[in-house]
C-alpha cells in the first residue's frame, strides 16, 4: 500500500517526522512518503493554508500534519473535528477522508506519554507553562489530565494566554489556572516549567526563559525536539534540574498520526529506538 502524507508549517526543514513516517513505513511493508512543506520556502511565499490543504487534497494525499503557526489558523477550513482536537481547540493531524478534512489532535497524548517515561515521580503541585498557542493548549490539557493541580500560563501575547485559561476553566472545574503576568514569581513557587513555544528550535535560536530562574529542584519540560539539546534544556542541566527533551513526543504524536493516515497500528518502541539512532 501507498501513502503521501506530509507537514505544514513555518522553519521545519530540520524536522524528523519524513524519517519516523517513513521508516515505520518500511518496517510494516508499506510504501509511505512523507513531505514537508515549508512556508519558508520562497515559492509557498503568499500562499494561504487553504490553497496547501487543497492542493494536498487534491494530489491524493492521506493526510498532512500541520505545525506552528497553523494549528489553530487551520480549524476554520476542516470539515470536521475530532472531541479531542474540539476540546483543545488545536490541529495537529488532518485526514482526508471522501473527500473531508478531518481535524485531530496527537500533540496531547504525545506530551503526555512522553511525561509519564521520562518524568516518573515528578511533582505536580504547581507547573508552569510557557506557551498558549496550539501546542500550549495540547500541553495544557494534558498537563492537567496528568494530575498538575495549579498551572500558571504565560505568553507574549497575554490575551491569549488567559483566553486559553478562561476556555481550561470551563472544562477543569476542579483545577487551580492563572494566566500571570511576572514569569518569574511563578517559577520560584513552581515544582516545574513545561516550555511549548517555537523558541530554540534550529529556526527560533535562544531561551524562553532566563537562566537566572533556574534551581536545582525545578524539573524542566521542553517540547522542542530539532534539535533535542535546546539552550533552555542546557541551562537547566547546567543548572541541575531534571530535564526532559521533546523527542518523545515527537515520537508518540507521530505513532498516533501515522495511524490515523494509515489505519495501520505501528510499533511504538521500534520508532523510539529509530529515533534515538537518528533523531534529526
Amino acid at each position: 500500500m501507498r501513502f503521501l502524507v506530509g507537514l505544514i508549517g513555518r522553519g521545519i526543514g530540520a524536522s524528523g517526522s519524513p524519517a519516523m513516517h517513513e521508516g515505520e513505513g518500511r518496517a510494516l511493508g508499506l510504501k509511505v512518503h512523507y513531505q514537508l512543506i515549508d512556508l519558508n520556502r520562497a515559492e509557498l511565499h503568499g500562499k494561504r493554508l487553504s490553497e496547501l490543504l487543497d492542493a494536498a487534497q487534491n494530489m491524493g494525499f492521506a493526510g498532512v500534519n500541520v505545525t506552528h503557526p497553523c494549528k489553530q489558523a487551520v480549524i476554520p477550513i476542516l470539515d470536521e473535528l475530532s472531541p479531542e482536537a474540539q476540546a483543545i481547540g488545536a490541529v495537529n493531524t488532518v485526514v482526508f477522508s471522501d473527500g473531508r478534512r478531518i481535524g485531530h489532535n496527537t500533540d496531547a497524548y504525545g506530551f503526555a506519554e512522553s511525561f509519564r517515561r521520562g518524568m516518573p515521580g515528578a511533582a505536580l503541585d504547581s507547573v508552569v507553562l510557557l506557551g498558549a498557542g496550539g501546542a500550549g493548549s495540547a500541553v495544557a490539557h494534558a498537563a492537567l489530565q496528568l494530575g498538575v493541580k495549579h498551572l500558571s500560563i504565560f505568553d507574549q501575547e497575554r490575551q491569549r494566554a488567559e483566553a486559553l485559561v478562561t476556555k481550561l476553566r470551563s472544562q477543569y472545574v476542579d483545577k487551580n489556572l492563572s494566566a500571570d503576568a511576572e514569569m518569574s514569581t511563578a517559577i520560584q513557587a513552581a515544582a516545574g516549567v513545561i516550555h511549548a513555544t517555537p523558541v530554540g528550535m534550529t529556526s527560533h535560536p535562544g531561551s524562553a526563559i532566563s537562566p537566572e530562574y533556574l534551581r536545582p529542584d525545578l524539573w524542566v519540560a521542553d517540547i522542542v525536539y530539532f534539535p533535542l539539546n535546546t539552550e533552555l534544556l542546557q541551562q537547566a542541566r547546567e543548572r541541575g534540574c531534571r530535564t526532559l527533551h521533546g523527542g518523545g513526543m515527537a515520537v508518540f504524536q507521530a505513532a498516533r498520526a501515522f495511524r490515523l493516515f494509515t489505519g495501520v497500528e505501528p510499533d511504538v518502541e521500534r520508532m523510539l529506538a529509530r529515533f534515538v539512532q537518528t533523531p534529526g
